[in-house]
């Protein structure tokens, strides 16, 4: 996978969170440079170990799809991004509870990085090594929720579900990709 293919999954994925560190940023006013940094760690550490969960999950089940490779990983990147478009859509109410300690932190990371996951195990059933993948999506994942949390307290939350749509459209557009490539 070429390194402009890897930065743009990590861009897509990245979108989430993002997303949820711009909504946060507008609810918390205070110690704004602790809490971006807070949620650049805890997103980006968890954007980085669940695609390696799935490769792992991933590569004890591809002796088994070494045929339809391209179709899971492509099935997998549209599902994700069809879902980030689909989410996109919904009206969110006001945010009531503002608290924002460690369990709520590992919950809003594992939900902003499930999809990370699934794109693992699109990686280890194409063969894809995982090392500079993981570190592309964790720096990428930090800066944008790191920036996504400033940007929050300073505008608010107005481009929110824009930005999870256009991460949703370029996983779809890896998936593409993906498939063309192995049919061609």
């Amino acid at each position: 996978m070429s390194v402009v293919a890897v930065f743009a999954v990590a861009v897509g994925l990245a979108m989430d969170a993002f997303a949820v560190s711009v909504a946060s940023g507008a609810v918390i006013k205070r110690r704004r440079l602790h809490n971006a940094a807070r949620f650049g760690l805890f997103f980006g550490g968890f954007q980085m170990a669940m695609p390696v969960i799935g490769w792992a999950l991933g590569v004890h089940f591809r002796k088994f799809v070494g045929g339809v490779d391209h179709w899971v990983a492509f099935g997998l990147l549209a599902f994700i991004g069809f879902r980030m478009i689909y989410n996109s859509f919904k009206i969110n109410g006001p945010k009531a509870d503002c608290n924002f300690g460690p369990e709520r932190m590992v919950l809003l990371s594992i939900a902003t990085s499930i999809d990370a996951l699934a794109v693992g195990i699109s990686f280890a059933f194409l063969d894809i090594s995982i090392a500079a993948p993981v570190a592309v999506i964790g720096a990428v994942a930090f800066i944008f929720s790191f920036a996504g949390f400033l940007i929050g307290a300073s505008v608010g939350n107005f481009f929110e579900n824009k930005l999870e749509a256009a991460g949703g459209i370029i996983l779809i557009v890896i998936g593409i990709k993906i498939l063309l490539e192995h049919l061609c």
